[in-house]
């Protein structure tokens, strides 16, 4: 082979490691999500890029191996031919016959591994991650390819490796990582602010994350801080309380102080007059679902909603009544204030 066959065969592999390298990276990198849809539309190569990162380490296993071949075939065939090519030039300039095989050799590998770094490696390697959704559609199915005609290879060097991953204690994964916990999803939502890419002026998202932390124990109102009627209270005290307070619902209690359930203004609209003096009817007055406070407070929402109810019961762990849960508070954990149509500013 001659020198020149030599560069041609450098060029040739660095093209194939810088291939094996992007898509070792765009495998990793990529996102199900960006990928499920046009598969969904019927992408082939979004199919065959979603059976590669469901088998990354069979996909990084082949990556893996070709990047060695691809390696140790530049040393062995390139880097002799860019040495005999040096030598050339440097006997020309006048250096002793004695180091000039050992200078060409020096300045080849030097020459040969900055190309490999940089073209065979780095350049691809950001390639795919500034594009991994991208990347991973146009090198995935060659990769998927060429581990399918050397699938035995491949498996066997995987299980080997698999099996000396288990001896210490850890289970291999397959998969590539596509799943975020809400830590992760806070701080992607964080640095996308940060840098713009991502608008919260109202503070919804942070709010929906701090929301999932909270239990009904942190919104509930004790007992003693309601303004509550005797559950005995006539239409005529609900309507002389909305004048006075302005709200809307009230919970009522019986002589124990245990709230017994809630009116609301609305339900007393059409009452007869002839009624508006005698106790509110039991058909007028809503249930309280109870609700342990150690219940996370998404919970009590999908509770409210499923019931109906605007009002929920609180207990503690012994069966008392620690105080009352309002829709109301509940919402504006998620969007902010919220103000009753009743209420007196």
């Amino acid at each position: 082979m001659t020198d020149w066959e030599g560069l041609l065969w450098l060029a040739v592999l660095l093209l194939g490691n810088a291939f094996f390298v992007g898509a070792e990276f765009a495998v990793i990198a990529a996102k199900r999500s960006q990928i499920e849809p046009l598969a969904e539309a019927g992408s082939k190569r979004a199919k065959i890029s979603l059976y590669a990162m469901e088998n990354a380490s069979l996909m990084l296993a082949t990556s893996q191996l070709g990047i060695t071949v691809c390696s140790l075939l530049i040393l062995l065939v390139s880097e002799p031919a860019v040495h005999h090519l040096l030598e050339g030039p440097l006997g020309a300039i006048g250096l002793p016959s004695a180091i000039v095989s050992s200078t060409a050799f020096v300045l080849a590998l030097l020459f040969v591994t900055y190309l490999h770094v940089v073209l065979g490696e780095m350049v691809p390697k950001n390639i795919s991650f500034s594009l991994p959704d991208r990347a991973v559609l146009v090198l995935a199915p060659s990769l998927v390819f060429i581990s399918r005609l050397i699938s035995p290879v491949i498996r066997t060097m995987n299980a080997v490796a698999n099996g000396i991953i288990r001896l210490t204690g850890v289970v291999p994964k397959a998969e590539a990582t596509s799943a975020y916990t809400l830590d992760q999803v806070a701080s992607i939502v964080e640095e996308s602010t940060k840098t713009g890419l991502l608008s919260d002026r109202s503070g919804a998202l942070s709010a929906a994350f701090k929301f999932t932390t909270k239990t009904v124990q942190d919104l509930t109102i004790p007992m003693e801080d309601l303004i509550t009627l005797p559950d005995e209270a006539s239409p005529r005290d609900v309507q002389n309380a909305v004048s006075q307070r302005g709200f809307s619902r009230y919970v009522l209690i019986n002589l124990e102080g245990d709230p017994t359930g809630y009116v609301h203004v609305k339900d007393l609209l059409d009452i007869d007059s002839s009624e508006t003096d005698y106790p509110v009817p039991p058909r007028r007055i809503r249930n309280l679902v109870a609700l342990d406070q150690s219940v996370k407070l998404e919970d009590a929402l999908a509770t409210l909603r499923n019931t109906g109810s605007h009002v929920v019961k609180v207990l503690r762990q012994g069966g008392q009544t620690a105080g009352v849960l309002f829709l109301e508070d509940v919402i504006e954990q998620l969007v902010g204030e919220v103000r009753d149509a009743t209420t007196r500013r």
